[in-house]
């Protein structure tokens, strides 16, 4: 296995060489990274000045938000401790299995393993860094395994470091390719520009730790993750921000007048959910920033009706378009994370006099709330879900007996594949209501598409024509075949003069039609 440790840092020229390297190639990045959108944007603009179209402007800030995003990931990689957020004590396998869940539906043709030991074991840093850096290698350990593969995870701890690895059995990495791998716009993926990976490392290095890279191309790579055990719990307190308040401002116009506070400090709680925002909002509609807005102020005034059918509407509209829920659930957590954030700092600047019942009174009220808006959401997004899977359970029923209409009293059933219990119970609540319905005088069953049925299946079938012959419905039997027929007479079952039978569907018709012309 090829292994890059990247601990120690090289000396004398090959250092200097080394990083006039980098620097070159992170230039060599970024003017490719911010030119290309730049460039897109300078000739759309162009042709908005010929023809004024609308969707050159869209297309033209999309492009300029790709080059802000990619200047601002470059900006946190060079100066992370520029992102506002705090210390505390982290527990890297709760925040694993946290993930783990937000991929569920990139699992289906990947086996996971875990192993997590030591679990009540915490390091100390900026939860959310490390939260977006364990999340980029777990894509980019998927994203490695193109139709199926394993993907191990594991968690332990080595005298007094928390060792985390994550395997896959992916593409692998070029050998000569490993030395550079975290470097600013290096990517072995076509679409990529590297970033991820680069803030994994800075991360790691940042809070002390070490990682490693053992990577052989079409057998997989693995991270290992090395990083110091907390020594002594540190109690993490309510985050102090910097938001506007003025004398008797009540608690609806804090939260409006701080509006863009709030949500800088609800995206930087909901770390893997803020780059999920505009990909919803194309997929769903669904606006989760101003959504939030509206949900604390149906908690803060208490207007509970209006919070259930604001739930129930959510919960609809993410089963609709299938969103994933792991990723509604940390954003509603990070909502009542951030509203608590807010209610402490306005308690500070109001300066208001604390009486203990009114506060206990105030916390089982928003966590009473925002849990009666995720039991509604799950409600409706339930039943949405079960009607969708009744609606599909009835299409694929009319699917499997599709009665055809010749003219107003002849009808043909072309049965395919298997005819068991169960199907056949589908065929007469189905075939029976159709005759009712529709009159039918003759019903065609082709059975040139069905395989050999057991006995039970045999007699319920000659049951479902006797039920026809008794509602005053001929049935023609057409397309049996020699296996299905001698099947029947080894079981011993008739159907007397029930039924009349036609070599193919052709001659029935032809038989059928011409008899009732005739009359």
């Amino acid at each position: 296995m090829i292994t890059n440790e990247r601990v120690n840092p090289k000396s004398g020229s090959d250092t200097h060489l080394s990083q006039l390297a980098s620097v070159g190639q992170i230039a060599a990045g970024i003017a490719h990274e911010v030119r290309n959108p730049l460039t897109a944007v300078k000739g759309f603009l162009q042709l908005l000045e010929q023809d004024g179209r609308r969707e050159y402007i869209d297309i033209a800030q999309a492009e300029l938000d790709n080059a802000l995003i990619t200047l601002n990931n470059l900006l946190q990689v060079s100066k992370p401790d520029l992102e506002d957020e705090g210390f505390q004590s982290i527990y890297l396998a709760v925040e694993l299995e946290s993930i783990l869940n937000l991929f569920q539906d990139k699992l289906y043709n990947i086996e996971v393993f875990t192993e997590f030991n030591f679990t009540d074991v915490s390091i100390y840093g900026k939860k959310n860094q490390f939260k977006k850096a364990l999340f980029n290698l777990i894509k980019n350990a998927i994203e490695s395994m193109e139709e199926n593969g394993t993907l191990t995870i594991s968690h332990d701890l080595r005298e007094d470091e928390v060792v985390v690895k994550i395997k896959d059995t992916g593409v692998g990495i070029p050998e000569d390719k490993i030395q550079i791998l975290g470097t600013p716009f290096f990517t072995t993926k076509e679409q990529g520009t590297g970033m991820g990976l680069t803030q994994v490392f800075s991360v790691i290095y940042q809070h002390g730790g070490n990682i490693t890279v053992d990577s052989k191309e079409n057998q997989g790579t693995m991270f290992t993750i090395k990083i110091p055990k907390q020594q002594q719990v540190k109690q993490r307190g309510v985050k102090t921000l910097k938001l506007h308040y003025e004398e008797r401002l009540s608690m609806k116009d804090f939260f409006f007048e701080n509006r863009q506070a709030f949500e800088a400090r609800l995206l930087h709680e909901a770390i893997n959910v803020k780059d999920k925002i505009d990909e919803i909002q194309r997929v769903g509609n669904i606006n989760l920033l101003s959504n939030a807005h509206k949900l604390v102020l149906f908690i803060v005034e208490e207007r509970e009706h209006e919070l259930i059918s604001f739930a129930k509407q959510e919960g609809k509209a993410w089963a609709k378009y299938s969103l994933t829920l792991a990723f509604k659930l940390e954003w509603i957590q990070a909502v009542r994370r951030t509203l608590w954030d807010f209610l402490y700092n306005y308690d500070l600047l109001s300066k208001a006099e604390v009486d203990r019942t009114a506060f206990y009174g105030l916390e089982k009220q928003i966590n009473e709330s925002i849990d009666q808006f995720l039991t509604y959401f799950f409600i409706s997004y339930s039943n949405y879900k079960d009607e969708l899977l009744e609606a599909q359970r009835k299409m694929v029923d009319d699917l499997s007996v599709p009665i055809i209409p010749i003219n107003r009293d002849i009808c043909i059933l072309p049965l395919i594949g298997t005819i068991d219990l169960l199907r056949l119970t589908t065929i007469q609540d189905k075939v029976l209501s159709e005759i009712e319905t529709r009159q039918i005088q003759y019903l065609i069953i082709d059975l040139s598409g069905v395989t050999p049925t057991d006995y039970e299946a045999s007699k319920q079938f000659v049951k479902i024509i006797e039920g026809i012959s008794m509602m005053g419905c001929k049935t023609i039997l057409t397309g049996l075949r020699a296996d299905i027929v001698k099947n029947i007479i080894n079981q011993g079952i008739g159907f007397n003069l029930m039924a009349d039978f036609k070599g193919t569907l052709q001659q029935a018709l032809n038989d059928v039609i011409f008899s009732n012309t005739l009359k």
